[in-house]
C-alpha cells in the first residue's frame, strides 16, 4: 500500500511539474512576450554599443595625448600658433598654369 501511495504521489508531483514547465514556455512564446524579449535585447545591445563607443573615445583621448607628450606637443590652448607655412609648390603654381597655356591642346581637333 505505501508503495502504490508513493509512486502514485511522484507520478502527481511529476506531472504537476511537467505540466507547469510546459504553461512556462507556451507562455514565453507568445507574440507579446517574444516583441517585449526582442525589445529587451535591442536596448541591451544598445547598451553594450555606447558602452564600446566611449571606450574608444577614451583610449583615442588617450593616445592622442600620448602622441602629443611623445611629439612634444603642448595642450595649453593660450599658446601662440606658428605662422602657417608656405610651400614651394604653391609658389611655382602659377609659372605651371602659364606653361600649359602656350602648350598644344590635342583635345581641341576634335
Amino acid at each position: 500500500m505505501f508503495r502504490r501511495t508513493f509512486w502514485f504521489t511522484a507520478g502527481a508531483a511529476a506531472g504537476v511539474w511537467a505540466t507547469t514547465k510546459v504553461n512556462r514556455k507556451l507562455k514565453q512564446l507568445t507574440p507579446e512576450s517574444l516583441a517585449a524579449q526582442a525589445a529587451n535585447k535591442a536596448i541591451e545591445t544598445g547598451h553594450r554599443l555606447k558602452d564600446f563607443a566611449l571606450d574608444i573615445r577614451d583610449g583615442m583621448v588617450e593616445r592622442e595625448a600620448e602622441l602629443g607628450e611623445a611629439l612634444g606637443l603642448r595642450n595649453d590652448p593660450d599658446a601662440e600658433l606658428a605662422p602657417p607655412r608656405r610651400f614651394a609648390v604653391i609658389e611655382s603654381h602659377s609659372s605651371y598654369k602659364n606653361d600649359m597655356k602656350t602648350q598644344y591642346n590635342r583635345n581641341e581637333d576634335h
